[in-house]
């Protein structure tokens, strides 16, 4: 199966695509992840693409995911970001896929990061994950990677709203894109003060970047590579380790028996439902008599 189809299977949330992103997973073939995000329009496509150039001598293949809003239509990913990394479309080391984001709050998928397993599994070597950038993708892509970007445009207005939604605890560095516009060297040193204001100035950086004019991206490109050392060479605790397992293990299953419910045509899961809908079950007994009926059907 191609790497392509095997991620439409996932992201669709079939039986098939939630034991594949399952099997993808692996703590033996590790992958580094760099999140990026941001407001619409601060330019964080044409950033990444710019990037990738700088990034490839040191990670040998990279997936770019970038998570759209879902078309009202058909459900499916809008295009646009992959047309603005065309550059790379040829280059057999970068690969780069458009996820929808199906309604999820956000814009992070629920299949995001077994899809991020999956390019693990396929030899890559850093997944970049674009989210639309608003409200709690924020968040959602600070729990799927090593590393989170920023990225806003020159005015106080992105700055403000940076600060608004908390990203300065999220970020680990900012980036001011576009550069060449006007009141970019305020943009900075606004979140630079912030950053001091605030004793973030050890970890976090805000860097002032250019793709225009080719100015910042050196320096951007060292960042990542020294933080994702950096987080290359931490050392869970065994508790922290039992607890992410345990996490694992959770969301593995919930979406496996998930999967199966929605796919499922048994009997008694149609009749299940149609008592749902009825209201005659309580929709804890429902979902208690659901985990029945599947783990019978598994068994």
């Amino acid at each position: 199966m191609s790497l392509g189809r095997a991620i439409t299977e996932i992201e669709n949330g079939s039986v098939l695509g939630v034991e594949l992103g399952i099997a993808a997973a692996d703590p033996a073939v590790p992958i580094r992840t760099l999140g990026v995000t941001g407001p619409p329009g601060a330019g964080k496509s044409t950033l990444i693409n710019a990037l990738i150039s700088e990034l490839l001598p040191d990670f040998g293949r990279i997936g770019v995911l970038t998570v759209d809003p879902s078309s009202p239509v058909s459900g499916g990913a809008i295009l646009g970001d992959r047309v603005r990394m065309s550059a790379h479309s040829a280059n057999q080391n970068v690969f780069i896929r458009s996820l929808a984001a199906r309604g999820h709050l956000g814009g992070v998928t629920r299949a995001t990061r077994s899809v991020i397993e999956l390019l693990g599994a396929a030899g890559m070597d850093l997944a970049i994950v674009e989210t639309v950038g608003t409200g709690q993708s924020e968040v959602e892509v600070a729990e799927l990677t090593d590393l989170r970007i920023m990225v806003c445009a020159p005015g106080m207005g992105d700055g403000m709203q940076a600060i608004k939604a908390g990203i300065l605890e999220v970020a680990d560095i900012l980036v001011v894109n576009k550069a060449d516009l006007p009141d970019a060297d305020r943009t900075t040193n606004f979140l630079k003060g912030m950053l001091m204001h605030r004793g973030h100035t050890e970890r976090r950086v805000a860097i002032k970047v250019s793709t225009l004019r080719s100015e910042g991206l050196v320096e951007l490109a060292a960042a990542v590579r020294d933080r994702l050392g950096e987080a290359n060479g931490a050392v869970l605790q065994p508790s922290c380790e039992i607890h992410d397992a345990r996490m694992r293990l959770a969301r593995d299953a919930a979406e496996l028996l998930a999967a199966q419910l929605l796919e499922g045509r048994d009997p008694q899961v149609k009749t299940l439902v149609q008592r749902s809908a009825e209201g005659t079950l309580s929709r804890n007994d429902a979902a208690r008599e659901a985990i029945r009926i599947m783990a019978h059907m598994t068994a």
